[in-house]
């Protein structure tokens, strides 16, 4: 049976800790979600504002090819399907 991956680390999304994505925020009328680990999840919405994910981040390609989430990537990449912790905003969101 092939296990659904999350779009963002690639790892399988298991059946806990699981949440729902829209890479075009609702704010700005999004629609389509996507299924996604939660700490994943979380840290998208830690890295970048609601403005920055409609304007530039808004593709699964976009958000892998920024350095906080290759690092973050590498990370997770070990944890279980089903980890989660907390995430932290980055100094850079903090900032703005």
């Amino acid at each position: 049976m092939d296990q659904q991956r999350c779009p963002l680390c690639g790892r399988e999304l298991g059946t806990v800790n699981v949440d729902r994505h829209h890479l075009i925020p609702k704010k700005f009328k999004g629609t389509e979600q996507f299924l996604i680990h939660k700490i994943c999840h979380r840290k998208i919405h830690s890295a970048f504002t609601e403005r920055e994910l409609l304007q530039t981040f808004h593709t699964w390609e976009a958000l892998r090819e920024t350095e906080d989430i290759q690092a973050f990537i590498g990370w997770v990449a070990k944890k279980d399907p089903g980890f989660y912790t907390r995430t932290f905003s980055t100094n850079k969101k903090k900032n703005k």
